[in-house]
């Protein structure tokens, strides 16, 4: 296994990647997370030196995709290869938002972290420090308020992604505090919505107008172009809201195993995730075991 604990000697140009401006818009981070932001673009950028790129407009999706496949041949482990992944997704979604580069590379590359298995479920401080990050003055509050709503929405009714792009104003009973959701193969399931996520909604609907144009056909979430949400947007909101790397799937797993830790049963976690067949959702009574005995081990004083 390659190790990547050190970061690269940096001979690219440092003005054109302005990685400084970059470590310093990772508010709320701690000072390893900061770190290894730092280290994994620089290490991208000495290595597409070798190709004669020397600044990230000349980045491709293509080199992107090389870099991995040599992460790769160099046995990094996964994990680190995802997470130098995200680590470049991130800088070039905040190159994307200072102009430096007008094309984002890094659409349409996806690495897994582990390789059939779920995702890390996000500890409870994770999941506060998603949905009640630090007040940013700086930022737009009809933004807050949209990222509230999705997060709350992702994490408070387990959707999947492509579920939460696609959602209708109409689709949303406030009063009854539920949500048609139309899944895989367009089967259409009711969700329940959590007291924080419908104000988070409520919140939201009082400044959508000022994002979405009336001929959007009512999407309830839109971007900064005035277009339809995409899977790509929602993981740039988490990547301004995780103090880590992490995958807009993951909240649906944190809410499926939360459920079992909870006490819920098998066949209502199926139903509330859109599965079906059980046997999907069993996977998640064995990361909640898995919790149940770490706890256990930690606590009890003859474990």
């Amino acid at each position: 296994m390659a190790d990547d604990s050190s970061p690269p000697d940096a001979g690219f140009d440092a003005v054109s990647w302005r990685v400084d401006d970059f470590v310093a818009s990772l508010t709320s981070l701690s000072e390893r997370s900061v770190e290894a932001y730092r280290s994994d673009v620089v290490l991208f950028a000495t290595w597409v030196l070798r190709l004669n790129i020397e600044s990230p407009a000349g980045v491709t999706r293509t080199v992107v995709r090389r870099y991995i496949a040599h992460l790769t041949t160099r046995q990094y482990a996964q994990r680190s290869i995802a997470r130098k992944a995200a680590s470049i997704r991130r800088y070039f979604g905040w190159a994307i938002d200072t102009a430096i580069v007008t094309v984002d590379p890094t659409i349409g590359v996806h690495v897994s972290g582990r390789s059939g298995r779920l995702p890390r479920v996000l500890e409870r401080r994770e999941i506060e420090g998603l949905l009640e990050p630090p007040v940013d003055p700086e930022e737009p509050e009809w933004r807050r308020r949209r990222d509230d709503a999705v997060l709350e929405m992702l994490y408070g009714s387990g959707l999947r992604v492509s579920e939460l792009c696609s959602i209708d104003v109409a689709a949303l009973d406030l009063d009854a505090e539920m949500l048609r959701v139309w899944g895989k193969g367009s089967k259409e399931r009711r969700v329940p919505l959590g007291e924080p996520t419908i104000d988070a909604v409520r919140a939201w609907l009082d400044v959508r107008a000022e994002v979405v144009p009336a001929d959007l056909e009512g999407a309830l979430f839109a971007n900064e172009r005035g277009h339809r949400l995409t899977p790509r947007d929602v993981r740039r909101i988490l990547d301004r809201r995780s103090p880590s790397p992490t995958h807009p799937h993951a909240l649906r797993h944190t809410f499926a195993t939360h459920l079992l830790d909870g006490g819920a049963d098998l066949r209502s976690v199926q139903e509330l995730l859109g599965h079906s067949d059980v046997a999907t959702t069993q996977r998640y009574t064995h990361v909640s075991r898995e919790r149940l005995a770490a706890a256990y081990r930690q606590s009890h004083p003859r474990a």
